[in-house]
């Protein structure tokens, strides 16, 4: 299949903006693959929805404040959106404007920060050797900014109104750049009822990088590599679904980061495994899932890679035809909109 079969048309006014006032307000379109049903729904059902022996696996990473504004020795404006860490204080990053980036140059963030520009891209990527008065990850806390996809408009100064917002309520493990936004629509009184039901809640990390965004180039998707993105899976956890493997229980992924960590896990072991180490798996039409039987993803972009894989889980043609239901029932797309549970 080519890019051009995963596009599809959506009004702008259809991206949500702002989050709702009630992280649990949102719609919820049901997809049942089997049936190749559509049913409109709200998440207060999802526990409902839910069979009390399954296993909800949840990606706990913590977003943390990765946009910096700064200024060039020579007064230029700069922005920095960090990226990797390669070491300490050693950084990948985006530059903007990165032509005001010249090797050599250093960048003034605060009177804590600054940084030395060590390397140079074309497509605006640089490389960084930070210069820190203090604890590097205490000083970004508080200098830096709330690292919103560019389709969420807000002024500089009111980026970090979004701060606990862009952030699930059992975020734990800092280190992505994005959130994992399927998990935003889940409160504390909602986790309770789910466990109360007695569905298992496992945890994962994986920290959200740049290839999850980052936008596919190529028509051809067998040329197309997501990069790859650092995860944690504990002893307890790969314990927990190897035994939901082993009695059949259902796995239901939240969200497209927590699949890519739980399939790359399954394909490299033919089980799961403790490791400490990088999803490095793109998922692509006709590849299989062997790790997860259910999913739960916002409305992604047009032509991205997730919705390659929500599209590769749910079928294409269902999954295409779930979008344009969605656009025609007027839900809300992308970071702070509406979901979809895949069965």
């Amino acid at each position: 299949m080519r890019l051009a079969d995963f596009d599809y048309e959506l009004p702008p006014e259809l991206i949500a903006n702002e989050a709702t006032s009630d992280r649990s307000g949102s719609r919820m379109l049901v997809v049942q693959r089997t049936s190749a049903s559509l049913t409109d729904e709200a998440f207060t059902e999802f526990a409902v929805i839910l069979r009390d022996d399954d296993v909800l696996v949840l990606n706990n990473t913590r977003v943390f404040p990765a946009r910096l504004f700064g200024r060039t020795e020579t007064g230029a404006n700069v922005e920095v959106f960090l990226v990797t860490k390669v070491a300490n204080n050693l950084w990948r990053a985006l530059a903007r404007p990165a032509k005001r980036l010249k090797l050599g140059r250093t960048v003034g963030f605060s009177d804590m920060l600054s940084a030395t520009v060590l390397e140079r891209s074309d497509n605006g990527g640089v490389v960084l050797l930070f210069t820190a008065a203090d604890d590097f990850d205490g000083i970004i806390d508080k200098i830096g900014k709330t690292p919103l996809p560019p389709y969420i408009k807000r002024d500089r100064s009111q980026l970090d109104r979004d701060r606990e917002r862009y952030q699930t309520v059992y975020a734990k493990q800092r280190g992505a750049i994005a959130a994992p936004t399927a998990g935003l629509h889940f409160t504390p009184e909602i986790l309770d009822t789910i466990k109360q039901k007695g569905v298992s809640v496992a945890e994962i990390t994986l920290h959200v990088g740049y290839g999850t965004f980052e936008p596919v180039r190529v028509d051809d998707l067998s040329e197309h590599n997501v990069q790859p993105e650092q995860y944690e899976m504990q002893q307890e956890t790969a314990n927990q679904l190897n035994e939901a493997k082993k009695a059949g229980r259902r796995i239901i992924a939240v969200g497209t980061t927590t699949t890519r960590a739980l399939e790359t896990n399954f394909s490299r072991h033919g089980r799961f495994k403790a490791e400490n180490s990088f999803a490095d798996l793109t998922i692509r039409p006709g590849d299989e899932f062997n790790a997860i039987d259910g999913l739960l993803t916002n409305f992604h972009l047009p032509k991205s890679s997730l919705l390659v894989l929500v599209s590769t889980f749910g079928g294409h043609e269902l999954i295409m035809n779930a979008y344009r239901h969605a656009v025609e029932s007027r839900y809300r797309f992308y970071s702070y909109g509406d979901c979809m549970l895949i069965l």
